[in-house]
């Protein structure tokens, strides 16, 4: 057991330990609910800011869980040691397989064995690139297990031993992946039935088919003497429509040709067609 003490966020707090507990104490534990366990060696990092909002409040309901796994729990020694210098040499340290080994296998405890039902995921700059559709794919799961690396990584047979998925925020380094499973977990949680209340919002946003999202307009009319576009104020939702296909378009073609071209192949046209823009 760890001596940490609890810290709290809100009306969520935590207390890491050996054994996977859930934030949410209080709330009622409905059946089947989704569930994010996540190794770190900074369990105290959440909820963070899925305590916020509408995960937040999907969280404190129980539509979803989330247990931290303090992965310091199972170091070596007195000092609970998680880490070694890399075998051949090199700059930093890198976590041990037999700690991360104890670690994974407590957070897979009561889990489906089929990777499918709940992938374990390892958060890598060198895994596959996070998208919409991974997040869709997990969120029809029962749940998943993120391990949050540091130092210099992971032991790769410890990752190889587990089938672990290695899954990539961006071509980016972080100190840790609690910033990146953070972002993971709210992309999925936001597609589970009932968290955000309108499942039409997830329908039609960003990347849900190859495009980004339309620009949004709200009230005043008129701001900094900028005007909404008069087709948003016409009331004709057939032309509004046409109009926000038309922009998602454009911006899609601008910003994002390996969208527009995903877009273009999905509907049996010319990938390359408009390639100049």
């Amino acid at each position: 057991m760890s001596d940490r003490p609890a810290r709290s966020h809100g009306r969520l707090s935590i207390a890491p330990a050996r054994t996977p507990s859930d934030l949410t104490d209080g709330p009622p534990r409905l059946k089947d609910a989704w569930e994010a366990r996540v190794v770190t060696l900074f369990p105290e990092a959440f909820p963070g800011t899925l305590g916020l909002s509408l995960t937040g409040k999907a969280l404190q309901e129980g539509l979803w869980r989330l247990t931290p796994v303090d992965l310091r729990a199972f170091g070596e020694g007195r000092h609970r040691n998680v880490d070694d210098t890399p075998a051949g040499g090199g700059a930093g340290m890198v976590l041990r397989p037999d700690v991360v080994d104890r670690a994974l296998r407590l957070a897979a405890r009561d889990t489906p064995p089929d990777a499918a039902d709940w992938p374990v995921v390892y958060l890598s700059p060198r895994g596959r690139p996070f998208d919409q559709a991974t997040a869709q794919r997990w969120s029809r799961a029962k749940g998943l297990t993120l391990l949050c690396g540091r130092f210099e990584g992971v032991d790769q047979r410890v990752l190889d031993a587990h089938a672990v998925e290695e899954v990539s925020l961006g071509d980016f380094v972080l100190t840790g992946g609690e910033i990146a499973a953070q972002a993971l977990i709210d992309a999925t949680v936001r597609l589970i039935p009932h968290v955000l209340g309108n499942r039409a919002s997830t329908e039609e946003e960003s990347f849900s088919d190859h495009l980004l999202e339309h620009p949004q307009y709200t009230r005043p009319v008129r701001w900094s003497g900028r005007d909404i576009p008069d087709i948003l104020l016409s009331g004709h939702h057939g032309h509004i429509a046409e109009w926000r296909r038309a922009e998602a378009e454009r911006l899609t073609k601008e910003r994002r040709p390996d969208l527009w071209r995903a877009y273009r192949a999905a509907r049996g046209g010319d990938p390359d067609e408009d390639r100049e823009l």
